[in-house]
């Protein structure tokens, strides 16, 4: 009641004065609201789910968003929820925060840390962690949502909120999208907005113009050969060997078919063979992700693999029936910031942080995103997606002063949210949502 009451009275001044208190509401709203919401971030981070399982995470996002007086809907893609509040006339925007989780085993001393372990896609039990911050998107994004509903006078248009699953692989946006994202109802947008934690310190933010996240391909290689005992190799054709030869000789894309002007990463993540220490197995599968801005270098790195593999079949001289299968399992393209949109917002968040805290000349990121297959291709949409610094002060200055820009990064088991990105990065998120939608 007493919350009410305020933002009653709170919002009787705005109406009098001018707009120019809306920010100090924004602001007195999202720092209200941050026990409750520092409360949702821990629980999500103790309790990470993998791409397309996030069925506990999915029902906390609609049940909140239900109760706040939003359409809702679930099942999406698996999990996805999307939840839409009309407000009469005006833009449409989406709000687009991601749920998913990676198999990383968290190390950080937090009593909410995760010690959960779950099976993944193929089966295999793995340590799971939120060390890419989407237990903050989800939180944020919640914030937001409330924080709009109850500043209803101030706004008109149409606001959608979309939980998204599957980002880590590359995957979610586009099967959401597949499974009828914009059949069932859901208005295709004006503005497309998303926000991502960076381990920059908290207070200041990284959005520049134009290409910002690098295009992507997630790859399995599979190598076959011929099995057998470990201590007769003669009779067999080790698909062992054949994947670790090609670990190193796929390296030699990059140093020597890639101009060293030009940028590109091909890594391997993972490479599963056999269970035995005397079998030799009969395959062998490695697991790539690619990295590139532009289809030239993909089209380099993808060929130059093809070749290698086939390179290596022939010198172990394997029939084609056994030559290595090549699976392209998801690709994103390159994440490129809307000029106009992403120069407007700017200008929004230097009122909230102060000009010299909203970076907009940094370097564009090696890794990837798939937000951006929300905007319809050939369409009205366009979006922004800006990058919210989440890391201690302290633990920035320090990292600094020893030469490293960051204390910790993403996908690694020390990445650590302060709490007090909580309630700034709800304010930023209103910040941007308002200004794309508020009472001109």
């Amino acid at each position: 009641m007493r919350h009410k009451l305020f933002y009653t009275a709170l919002s009787f001044l705005i109406v009098i004065s001018g707009k120019a208190q809306l920010q100090k509401l924004v602001k007195q709203l999202a720092y209200n609201d941050s026990a409750r919401l520092v409360t949702i971030f821990k629980d999500l981070h103790a309790n990470p789910e993998l791409a397309f399982m996030e069925t506990r995470t999915a029902d906390i996002v609609q049940k909140e968003l239900k109760a706040l007086g939003y359409e809702t809907q679930s099942g999406i893609a698996k999990t996805g929820v999307v939840a839409v509040l009309k407000n009469g006339a005006g833009p449409v925007v989406l709000y687009r925060a991601d749920m998913d989780c990676n198999a990383v085993e968290e190390v950080t001393p937090l009593e909410y840390a995760s010690k959960k372990r779950m099976k993944n896609a193929a089966g295999v039990e793995v340590p799971v962690m939120h060390a890419c911050g989407h237990d903050a998107h989800i939180t944020w994004m919640l914030g937001v949502a409330k924080i709009m509903a109850e500043m209803k006078n101030h706004w008109k248009g149409t606001l959608i909120f979309v939980a998204q699953p599957a980002e880590e692989t590359g995957s979610g946006a586009k099967a959401m999208i597949k499974d009828g994202f914009y059949d069932k109802g859901i208005p295709v947008p004006d503005y497309l907005f998303g926000m991502h934690t960076i381990p920059l310190a908290v207070g200041k933010i990284d959005n520049a113009v134009g290409v910002r996240m690098a295009g992507t391909d997630q790859i399995n290689v599979t190598f076959k050969g011929v099995g057998g005992h470990g201590a007769s190799p003669e009779f067999t054709k080790d698909p062992v060997v054949m994947g670790s030869n090609a670990v190193m000789q796929y390296q030699t894309i990059i140093s020597r078919n890639i101009g060293a002007q030009d940028v590109g990463v091909l890594t391997v993540g993972a490479f599963q063979a056999g269970n035995s220490n005397n079998v030799i197995p009969a395959s062998a599968l490695l697991k790539l992700n690619l990295r590139w801005f532009n289809e030239a270098t993909r089209n380099t790195l993808i060929n130059g693999i093809k070749q290698i593999n086939k390179g290596i079949a022939v010198a172990n001289n394997l029939p084609e029936e056994l030559y290595p299968d090549f699976d392209i399992a998801a690709t994103a393209i390159p994440l490129n910031n809307h000029e106009v949109l992403t120069t407007r917002l700017n200008t929004a968040f230097e009122k909230v942080l102060g000009k010299e805290n909203v970076l907009t000349n940094r370097p564009a990121f090696m890794p990837s995103e798939d937000f951006q297959y929300f905007a319809m291709a050939g369409s009205k949409t366009v979006y922004n997606y800006t990058f919210v610094g989440i890391a201690n002060k302290d633990a920035v200055k320090k990292a600094n002063a020893s030469g490293k820009e960051f204390p910790f990064f993403n996908h690694n088991g020390n990445f650590e949210v302060d709490l007090s990105a909580i309630p700034l990065g709800t304010e930023i998120g209103v910040t941007a949502v308002m200004e794309l939608l508020k009472i001109k």
